[in-house]
């Protein structure tokens, strides 16, 4: 698996091209945003985008998912159904942030817990981590023991809950649930900031420690 890191927009949100290196099929993981960037990376690595993955319905997540589905007429899918809300809210959240006027939009298909998803020869275990949002998921490449997490856990710290329908409680049982239970060599890869290991935040992380919350 090859994976390409392109923050984007004034979030620096982290929207991940992932690769089947055997196939040449790539999926682009949370594209929030920065659409002529996007679609110049992709064309720059002269491979086959099947689809949008999205962790969960925040703005600086999925801004750009529809213009990509449209561009490439794929499909876009994901979070988990309890994120429609957010979608509904596009034109909101983007007034919020004094941004260009979005309209709703909607996936292809909502994800459940432990759906799975194939592109080419990997094969991402979908868990369903609310905290953050409601419908937030993550995604597990078992195989290459890549872990790409949205807004759930970052280095160091842990997702926002003080937004509608955040939870700490929840967050907190998501990543004790769905994350803590991995090897530490499985490599995290959140939304925002650096990359890190399960091992690493097991033994650093102040919120999974109960120093902070």
């Amino acid at each position: 698996m090859n994976i390409i890191t392109i923050p984007v927009t004034a979030f620096a949100q982290n929207c991940r091209i992932i690769i089947c290196q055997q196939s040449n099929q790539a999926a682009i993981i949370d594209p929030g945003g920065d659409v002529n960037k996007l679609v110049e990376q992709i064309t720059q690595l002269k491979v086959t985008l099947i689809a949008v993955y999205l962790t969960h319905g925040h703005l600086d997540h999925v801004a750009a998912a529809k213009a990509l589905s449209e561009l490439y007429m794929i499909d876009i899918i994901g979070p988990h159904q309890d994120d429609q809300f957010w979608f509904d809210a596009l034109p909101l959240q983007a007034q919020m942030f004094g941004l260009e006027t979005i309209s709703p939009f909607y996936p292809t298909r909502w994800l459940q817990h432990n759906d799975s998803l194939e592109l080419g020869g990997l094969c991402f275990e979908v868990k369903h981590c609310p905290g953050h949002t409601p419908g937030h998921v993550i995604f597990y490449e078992r195989n290459t023991a890549k872990l790409i997490v949205g807004d759930v856990i970052f280095q160091g710290s842990i997702g926002r809950t003080d937004f509608p329908q955040g939870n700490s409680v929840q967050l907190l049982a998501s990543i004790q649930s769905h994350i803590l239970i991995l090897d530490d060599s499985v490599e995290i890869l959140p939304g925002h900031g650096s990359n890190t290991t399960v091992g690493i935040e097991r033994k650093t992380n102040p919120f999974i420690s109960g120093q902070f919350g």
